[in-house]
């Protein structure tokens, strides 16, 4: 239960051991009734929420997202370039691991895709530039997980921190 996690961790954030608290793909009522329990009980509580969160998979923004800034948590993203289709690579006929059923290629997906593509054009920068963009400039704390497999890959992605999307770039995104 979330209450001997909570209290183990204190444990550990008080010995030194541990600097602070995080959790991972915990449904949102967990993690609000792990928090309020350690405000309660003077325990450390958890400052990060690493979820699946991009473009294309914005289930997070019902609930957990809502309940990250609610306790003031950093949002890790995992995934935030959709396993690779934001950046436009299965577009242009790249293989990949995705699955061709994935929701990752879908009709949604594809059209979100060509709306980063654009920004990213008119911008110049790449693709992928734009998608973690994005998770950065949502109006909460956002440090985006970046998986990247080759190191051209890792230095595009650093890169994002030059970049700022417009509101207008904003609202683009939102509503493709």
């Amino acid at each position: 239960p979330i209450d001997e996690v909570l209290r183990g961790m204190d444990d550990l954030v008080r010995q030194g051991k541990v600097n602070y608290v995080g959790i991972s793909d915990t449904p949102a009522w967990v993690v609000a009734k792990g928090n309020t329990l350690a405000d309660l009980m003077g325990w450390s509580p958890m400052i990060a929420l690493q979820i699946e969160y991009s473009l294309i998979q914005r289930t997070p923004e019902r609930e957990l997202i809502p309940m990250a800034k609610n306790f003031g948590m950093t949002v890790t993203p995992w995934a935030p370039l959709g396993g690779g289709a934001l950046t436009g690579k299965y577009l242009r006929g790249e293989q990949g691991r995705i699955k061709p059923d994935s929701k990752r290629l879908n009709d949604n997906a594809i059209a979100i895709t060509k709306v980063v593509i654009e920004i990213a054009d008119e911008l110049g920068v790449s693709p992928g530039n734009v998608a973690l963009k994005w998770t950065m400039q949502q109006g909460f704390q956002s440090i985006p997980i970046v998986g990247a497999t080759k190191l051209s890959q890792l230095k595009d992605n650093l890169k994002t921190v030059d970049v700022t999307l417009t509101a207008e770039h904003l609202k683009k995104l939102d509503e493709a």
